[in-house]
């Protein structure tokens, strides 16, 4: 009608309003893939190096800024569990907590490998390296969720901090590491300068590790799972970071692809993770 009319008013307000519905559109449809009792949970972030020494401890901290500015940006909050520092930069180990809603949902499809090609900024020669790391996504289990745990299952250490945190943190035997022994689930945790704190931290982290697990088991999927994470190498990753000699981002799964690492790195993965969503509940 505003065609006909040559109202162009109209037709540019009509246009615009359309672009903001399919906006809106595509939000409501994203959330109705996020149904599992989980899925609306904060979540952990579990970082690991893989072989390569420092070019993969740099990359493991890359991955973790990656998702604490994805976090930032949105306004959820970022909590920073414990990290093992790397001999020269980066961490061997580290993990978050993001808080927020459906935090779970949308990131548990990003558990697995993720590879890095790059010019080493580490390497006097300037060569191309290939670097991996692994993140392992992690729900927040709610307090009423029963979760078995016996005390003859664990084995409990304290030791002292090695990262920030003042005199006290690292001149005392306040961090905390449990081991379940049945599971060979390993937690830690060094951001409390309370021994106590930590260690309730831990128990968390380690209550959410073992549900995770059994919903695995109950998916037959654990052994897969488990398998995945015996090597952080080649043939193992689910997307590759590539910032030398071309620039592209590419999910493995779903074939996403985006030329623009530089952002992807700064935290604007969302199509990323929509585009995991839809393959996912297709």
């Amino acid at each position: 009608m505003a065609n006909e009319e040559n109202d162009k008013q109209l037709v540019k307000e009509t246009l615009d309003k359309f672009v903001i519905l399919k906006k809106d559109f595509k939000k409501l449809e994203i959330k109705c893939f996020l149904s599992n009792e989980n899925d609306i949970l904060d979540s952990y972030l579990e970082f690991h190096a893989g072989a390569g020494g420092t070019e993969s401890q740099d990359w493991a901290e890359m991955l973790r800024r990656m998702y604490m500015k994805w976090a930032a940006d949105r306004g959820h909050k970022v909590e920073l569990i414990s990290e093992h520092k790397g001999d020269e930069a980066g961490v061997k180990s580290s993990v978050i907590k993001i808080s927020g809603e459906y935090i779970y949902g949308f990131l548990k499809s990003e558990s697995g490998i993720h590879r890095l090609v790059r010019i080493s900024p580490f390497d006097s020669g300037a060569r191309r390296h290939t670097s991996f790391a692994s993140v392992w996504v992690y729900p927040v289990i709610s307090e009423d969720i029963e979760v078995e745990i016996l005390d003859k299952d664990l084995r409990i250490d304290t030791y002292r901090s090695s990262g920030a945190g003042g005199q006290h943190v690292n001149t005392t035997d306040s961090a905390v590491r449990i081991t379940h022994l049945p599971s060979k689930i390993v937690v830690q945790c060094q951001n409390e300068r309370s021994q106590h704190k930590n260690k309730e931290t831990c128990m968390n982290m380690l209550k959410a590790r073992l549900y995770e697990h059994e919903i695995q088991k109950k998916k037959k999927e654990s052994d897969s799972i488990e398998s995945s994470k015996s090597e952080i190498g080649w043939g193992h990753q689910i997307r590759s970071y590539v910032l030398h000699p071309y620039r592209m981002v590419k999910d493995n799964r779903t074939n996403y692809e985006n030329s623009n690492p530089d952002k992807v790195l700064d935290g604007e993965i969302d199509e990323f993770l929509e585009n995991s969503l839809y393959k996912y509940n297709a």
